[in-house]
């Protein structure tokens, strides 16, 4: 079997050589109209797109050739790696088809309002670091922006799905057990695929997120760093510094504050201090929308979405919205309590107690809440997998489940605003399982998986 794999590797190194010279001679010969003889464009498909999947997907079968021929797979990673790569090409196959992208056209909106010294557009609604980036890409244009996002979205759905596995086990998870529910998680999931369909942010800030956990406190630097940026690229993980906090850690403290003062510096070394003065302008208008829209999935969007039935006027929806917000920051304080006074989900530190249910305050906190904003909650969802032990918990958390990952993204009432009531409920599920020992599915779960394992 050996010897079949490195031919199969071989042959993949052999036809993409011959590939990629066969391209070079045309080109040298014919220019791009002869290149233009070998390409075939759909009408339905982004051409820019399907080469980067399939150039992808290519590099990928070359590199699951290369890690089989050279025994880099073995008994102790093979489920790792299978779920690995049927992930990655899931979403390429996915991602291909999209004739669409959407909220890159923001980041290339604010990027070249930047390259050309205009204020920022008021779609703009993150800290300038990613449109100070992106500005020196922009001579690439529409088409070559989006190729490099898209890229380096597909890069962070690989990222996340190691993290997330060690993530897991850095809570008990058995190996096999955070790999399993890692793939499962991963293969049905609607705001994972909104996420990668707009080309958001989401996927790189969780990546930094979780990298700041797993790196805490063994490398406080490189933790404090990735929470910085993660901040930068969009406010809301800032929430998530408390958890740090409550650990009295002054030399995380410190790096936090220097590496957030110097990454700010870099916009304003760029292009001077007025995009910070464009991003509070920006927020500002937002809390200011006076309608509603069901893929707006906050606290915000639901109450003014009441204000013709109940006659309610905006100031007041306004002053509710923040009421809701501020009975959300008490219930998640004391639900965080209580998990650190009872290390409900880790022996380890208070910040692994501690920043679950903050990760629903970072989700529902904001003036806007879009459907792809739920893979933040992604941890505080998964997690309770370790707490729940009851038939009537379990039915709770399978319907949240459902509304935050299953259902597509409704545009219609009430289950438009199913991830508004999701995370409230998994929210509940933690104060109410807070002393519990680890559930018997959880214990069971651990030990089949990982005696399954062993026995192949």
């Amino acid at each position: 079997m050996k010897k079949q794999l490195r031919f199969a590797f071989t042959s993949w190194l052999v036809i993409t050589f011959l590939a990629i010279a066969q391209l070079v001679a045309v080109y040298l010969r014919n220019g791009m109209e002869g290149i233009n003889l070998f390409i075939q464009q759909w009408p339905l498909s982004n051409l820019p797109i399907t080469l980067a999947a399939t150039t992808l997907t290519w590099l990928l079968l070359g590199a699951l050739f290369y890690l089989l021929a050279n025994e880099k797979i073995n008994a102790g990673n093979s489920l790792l790696m299978a779920g690995f790569f049927l992930v990655m090409f899931v979403y390429l196959n996915i991602l291909r088809e999209r004739l669409r992208y959407g909220d890159y056209h923001y980041y290339l909106e604010a990027a070249t309002a930047l390259a050309n010294g205009q204020t920022l557009p008021d779609t703009y609604l993150y800290l300038p670091l990613w449109a100070t980036i992106l500005q020196y890409i922009v001579p690439l244009g529409d088409q070559g922006v989006l190729v490099v996002l898209w890229t380096a979205n597909i890069i962070a759905l690989g990222t996340f799905y190691f993290l997330l596995v060690q993530i897991l086990e850095r809570y008990n998870f058995s190996h096999p057990f955070a790999v399993l529910t890692t793939i499962l998680f991963l293969l049905v999931n609607a705001p994972l695929q909104r996420t990668l369909g707009f080309v958001q942010v989401n996927l790189m800030v969780l990546d930094l997120v979780f990298l700041s956990i797993l790196t805490y406190p063994k490398n406080t630097l490189l933790s404090a760093l990735t929470l910085a940026i993660a901040v930068h690229l969009k406010t809301s993980p800032a929430v998530l510094v408390l958890a740090f906090l409550l650990e009295f850690n002054w030399r995380w403290m410190f790096w936090f504050a220097v590496s957030f003062l110097v990454i700010a510096v870099i916009p304003i070394f760029a292009n001077g201090i007025y995009p910070y003065l464009d991003y509070l302008t920006n927020i500002r208008i937002l809390t200011q929308i006076p309608d509603t829209n069901f893929h707006d999935t906050s606290f915000d969007s639901f109450l003014r979405f009441l204000n013709p039935f109940f006659g309610i006027q905006i100031a007041q929806t306004r002053l509710m919205a923040l009421l809701a917000k501020v009975l959300l920051l008490g219930a998640a304080l004391f639900t965080m309590a209580k998990n650190i006074q009872a290390q409900s989900f880790s022996k380890e530190n208070r910040m692994l107690n501690a920043i679950p249910p903050l990760f629903i305050v970072m989700t529902l906190a904001s003036p806007i809440v879009w459907d792809h904003h739920g893979m933040f909650t992604t941890l505080a969802f998964l997690l309770m997998l370790k707490r729940i032990e009851t038939p009537n918990a379990w039915l709770l958390f399978i319907f949240a489940y459902i509304l935050e990952f299953v259902l597509p993204s409704f545009d219609f009432f009430p289950w438009s605003y199913g991830r508004l009531i999701a995370p409230m409920i998994v929210l509940g599920l933690m104060w109410f399982t807070a002393k519990n020992e680890s559930s018997t599915f959880f214990t069971k779960a651990n030990r089949w998986q990982a005696e399954s394992l062993s026995r192949l």
